[in-house]
């Protein structure tokens, strides 16, 4: 259904505007858009050596960003192409960053925008909520251990 690639460097403007298109909505919601604003938040925190890119086919269907740390995987910039939207490619490419995670027992954290329907899609996958902080909700999922030892 879908294939991982690694990011390059030579790939920032073209996931700039895959995250304008798959966030606006979400970001006019809570007056958060403006163009300038969606191009910094992503150039700043862009690590090319930890984002991978979401194919469909030999298109581009999206991106995600799934970066080690410590006790944990954290997941970031997971933004798929609206017309890659609501036909079971996020839940997918979810499941399988999952069970990496589970298979190195580790828990995932992620950061949500309040009024995103991404809050509802995560709790779908035992997401809880942990904090929130101006127009952020952090959850995390802790990791299922699937031995049966």
């Amino acid at each position: 259904m879908f294939s991982f690639h690694p990011a390059s460097a030579a790939d920032l403007e073209t996931l700039v505007a895959l995250r304008i298109a798959a966030l606006r909505d979400s970001l006019e919601r809570v007056g958060r858009f403006t163009p300038q604003r969606a191009r910094a938040r992503f150039v700043d925190s862009f690590r090319p050596e930890h984002t991978r890119l979401i194919h469909v086919g030999d298109a581009l269907a999206g991106c995600v960003a799934f970066v080690p740390r410590e006790q944990a995987r954290e997941i970031e910039h997971f933004y798929l192409d609206p017309a890659y939207q609501g036909a079971g490619l996020g839940a997918a490419v979810l499941a399988a960053l999952l069970a990496e995670a589970d298979a190195a027992g580790r828990e995932v954290r992620l950061t949500v925008l309040r009024e995103s329907p991404a809050n509802r899609f995560y709790a779908r996958f035992g997401f809880e909520e942990v904090g929130r902080e101006g127009v952020d909700v952090f959850y995390r999922r802790m990791a299922c251990n699937k031995s049966t030892a």
